[in-house]
This record gives structure tokens, C-alpha cells and sequence, in this order.
């Protein structure tokens, strides 16, 4: 029986970005697919109780940056914990990402290079124009992928489906895993999910 996980995930999350080659490495190993699910977290924090960055409280602000030097350290990560570009909409990159999908392309690579631009190369995921060149720079066609993957397109549908179908399943953070219906929230649980894997 294929193994399969659940990937909930945004382009502009760091978590997102540490636990990416992690997960798709574990998958690999363990022959499992990977179902790559962009979703809007905009829409599923105040929707779970939980809130945006700009109106956390300021103790929370600080302590999210300790952790973010904790784990850059920790992995020898490379992260810019404080990027130019940041916070800044994911959607239009998030719509592209589901249509390269659609069509052949393989969503991690391209999730990733959308991931380290935000966080290592100080790019900006709220400009078309950077939006296209990146996946022009994954060898597609970065412009006609961005034109079709506009609101209203089924790429855009997919998107909005995937943050309902993870707001049905109790998702209210990102990365969130699911493998046989057990949930696992943020990067550091990988370890879990990777021992789920194994006693599959």
C-alpha cells in the first residue's frame, strides 16, 4: 500500500522552508509520496485563534526570533531571520506552484526555490515579475504559468480548497504533516513522523 503525507505548508513560513528537504529526504527513504498543499494562512490563523505576526503580542515577536536563531544555528541553515521581503502575500507564487503541479512539474523543487528566496536571497514573493522569474530560473515557462494561475483560475480554486480541506482537518499552523490521519504540527516534529513512517 503507497504511503502517503499530507503536506500544509506556505512559501513564506521559515518552518516551512527548514522542514522542506527534511520531509521530502524522510519520504524518499521511507517510500512515501509527498500531496504538496500550499495553503492560505492568512485565512486559517484568525480562523484557528490564532493571529498574523503584526499583531502578536511583543513578548511573542521576540521569543519567534530566539527560536528562528536557535534552529538556523542548530542546522547551520544559512537563514536570514529578518528578510526584506517579509511579511509579504504568498499568492500568487502559492497559484503557481499548484500549476506547475498540475502539470507534470515537481512542486517541491519549485516550493523550495520560492522558500530560499524569501529567506536566503531577500526576494520578493509580492512581485509578479520575481514571482515568474523564478520558476523561470526551475527551467518552466515562469510568465505563462503566472498569467494562468491568476483568481478565478483553477489553480487559485486549488488553493482556496486547500485551506478549507486543512481548516476540516484541524490544521492552524504551518508546516502540518499528516500521515494516517495523525497530525504533526511544525518542523522539530518530524522526527515523529518519520518514526510513523518506519512502523508503517
Amino acid at each position: 500500500m503507497t504511503k502517503t503525507i499530507d503536506y500544509y505548508f506556505a512559501l513564506v513560513s521559515p518552518w516551512s522552508l527548514i522542514g522542506h528537504e527534511r520531509l521530502i529526504g524522510m519520504a524518499r527513504r521511507h517510500g512515501a509520496d509527498i500531496r504538496f498543499k500550499p495553503v492560505n494562512v492568512a485565512k486559517i490563523f484568525p480562523a484557528t485563534g490564532g493571529s498574523m505576526l503584526k499583531d502578536r503580542h511583543p513578548s511573542r515577536l521576540a521569543y519567534r526570533l530566539v527560536e528562528l536563531r536557535r534552529w538556523n544555528e542548530h542546522l547551520n541553515f544559512g537563514l536570514n531571520i529578518q528578510p526584506k521581503f517579509f511579511p509579504v502575500p504568498d499568492k500568487m507564487a502559492s497559484c503557481l506552484t499548484i500549476l506547475a503541479g498540475m502539470k507534470g512539474h515537481d512542486m517541491g523543487i519549485l516550493a523550495l526555490a520560492y522558500m530560499q528566496a524569501v529567506w536566503k536571497d531577500e526576494r520578493d514573493l509580492s512581485d509578479p515579475a520575481t514571482v515568474a522569474a523564478i520558476a523561470s530560473e526551475q527551467g518552466l515557462d515562469g510568465p505563462a504559468l503566472l498569467a494562468d494561475s491568476a483568481d478565478g483560475s483553477p489553480a487559485f480554486s486549488q488553493w482556496e480548497a486547500n485551506t478549507q480541506e486543512a481548516l476540516e482537518k484541524g490544521v492552524y499552523g504551518v508546516p502540518w504533516y499528516v500521515f494516517e490521519d495523525e497530525p504533526f504540527w511544525g518542523q522539530d516534529r518530524l522526527d515523529f513522523l518519520e518514526r510513523k513512517l518506519a512502523g508503517a
